[in-house]
C-alpha cells in the first residue's frame, strides 16, 4: 500500500509538472468515453474556493468510483491560513509546488518551502499559514478516497 501511495504522488506530481508546461491553464483536452472515471482533465474540474485560497480535487471515490486515494491541488493565499482541522479515517502527504508556509503539526510548526514534502499522520491536528508573498501551491494526498476532516472552529466559510 505504501508503494502505492509514493507512485501514485510521484505520477501525480509529474503529471502536474507536465500539464503546467504543456497547457496553458483552463484548455481542456478531449478524454475518450472509455478512459471515463480513470482520468481527469483538472482544466474541467470544480474549483472550491475559500476566504483563504482554493481546493480542487483531482481523484477521489466520487470522481473515480473505487479510487482508494484523494489527490487535489491546494493554493492558500500570501498572508492567509487555512483552519484547523484533521482527518479520521485517513493520512495525508502534502508536497509544496510553489511558494512557503507555515505548517503547524500536532501543536508543533515547522516552515515548509517549494519540493519539501511532509506526512501527517490520521487524527494529528494541523493546518498551514502562508508566509510569503506568493500564493503557496500544494499537491495533497489522502490515504482514502473518501477523505474526512473534522474541522476544529466548524466548516469553512466559501
Amino acid at each position: 500500500m505504501k508503494k502505492l501511495a509514493c507512485l501514485t504522488l510521484g505520477l501525480s506530481l509529474w503529471l502536474v509538472g507536465a500539464a503546467a508546461d504543456d497547457q496553458p491553464h483552463g484548455q481542456t483536452t478531449a478524454i475518450p468515453a472509455e478512459w471515463s472515471g480513470k482520468v481527469t482533465d483538472a482544466a474541467q474540474l470544480p474549483v472550491e474556493r475559500n476566504e483563504w485560497g482554493t481546493l480542487q480535487w483531482l481523484c477521489n471515490g466520487k470522481l473515480m468510483p473505487g479510487a482508494e486515494q484523494t489527490v487535489g491541488l491546494a493554493t492558500i493565499l500570501p498572508g492567509k491560513q487555512n483552519p484547523m482541522h484533521y482527518h479520521p479515517n485517513c493520512e495525508e502527504v502534502l508536497y509544496v509546488i510553489a511558494g512557503e508556509g507555515l505548517q503547524s503539526y500536532d501543536g508543533r510548526t515547522i516552515t515548509l518551502k517549494a519540493g519539501m514534502t511532509i506526512r501527517i499522520p490520521a487524527k494529528v491536528k494541523h493546518n498551514l499559514t502562508n508566509t510569503g508573498t506568493e500564493p503557496l501551491r500544494t499537491l495533497v494526498s489522502f490515504s482514502s478516497g473518501n477523505r474526512k476532516t473534522v474541522w476544529q472552529a466548524g466548516q469553512p466559510a466559501k
